[in-house]
């Protein structure tokens, strides 16, 4: 399957998911911290994805969880692509603050 075989199937189970006001800010906080496991978790169970596809899917969301986040936008509407593209903009700015200790 390639990279955009993994990027279909993932946005033909997920691309629904901002209906109805879409992703709340604590999905779109452990989205940015790169909790994907539960995301993960329904691919690998819908039979979809065999295990070298998932593996692959797994190591590009781990690099880059925004890749995750673009998916579960795919039909939000404007307004929702606004509110969740801001509020990972905002957590990209707070996350080196999160780092001094």
């Amino acid at each position: 399957m390639t990279s955009d075989d993994r990027s279909d199937v993932a946005v033909a189970m997920f691309g629904g998911e901002c209906h109805d006001g879409g992703l709340d800010y604590e999905t779109i906080e452990a989205l940015h911290r790169g909790e994907i496991d539960d995301w993960l978790r329904a691919l690998r169970e819908s039979g979809r994805v065999g295990d070298d596809d998932l593996r692959e899917i797994a190591r590009e969301w781990r690099m880059n969880p925004r890749t995750l986040l673009d998916i579960l936008l795919t039909e939000a509407d404007e307004m929702t692509l606004r509110r969740c593209r801001t509020s990972w903009a905002v957590l990209d700015r707070l996350a080196p603050l999160s780092q001094i200790g």
